[in-house]
């Protein structure tokens, strides 16, 4: 039987899904490339990140293992996405995950303290 590409794998993860966040990772904006660059290689609190992480049908902008922490980065489309967001977070939780949210803005002007709430979150386990 060949698979479905809308097929789950193993961690239920749609291979639709796993292509997004492949393509997503091709393509980051500004914030998350700015937070990605002191997130990656352990600079953060020596904790290990992955971005673009698919749970689900839903891809976390960033991911602690560890901590099973998601981070997403929202921009401006997102205050029309309300109920969206709130589907999906509550979806990512009933994984086991937790969900903090940063905007664009937050991520571009006020990098030290986003990075200190994460860093919070993670150590706060």
């Amino acid at each position: 039987m060949t698979p479905n590409k809308d097929s789950p794998n193993p961690r239920g993860v749609p291979a639709v899904s796993r292509g997004n966040a492949r393509g997503l990772r091709q393509t980051p904006t500004t914030p998350e490339r700015l937070l990605w660059s002191s997130l990656r290689d352990r600079q953060l609190g020596g904790f290990k990140f992955r971005r673009q992480h698919p749970v689900g049908p839903y891809v976390l902008d960033f991911y602690c293992p560890v901590a099973k922490l998601g981070i997403e980065v929202d921009g401006g489309i997102h205050n029309a996405l309300t109920e969206y967001d709130e589907d999906r977070t509550a979806h990512v939780e009933r994984y086991g995950y937790r969900v903090i949210r940063f905007t664009n803005e937050e991520v571009l002007d006020r990098l030290e303290s986003v990075l200190r709430r994460i860093l919070d979150a993670v150590d706060g386990l």
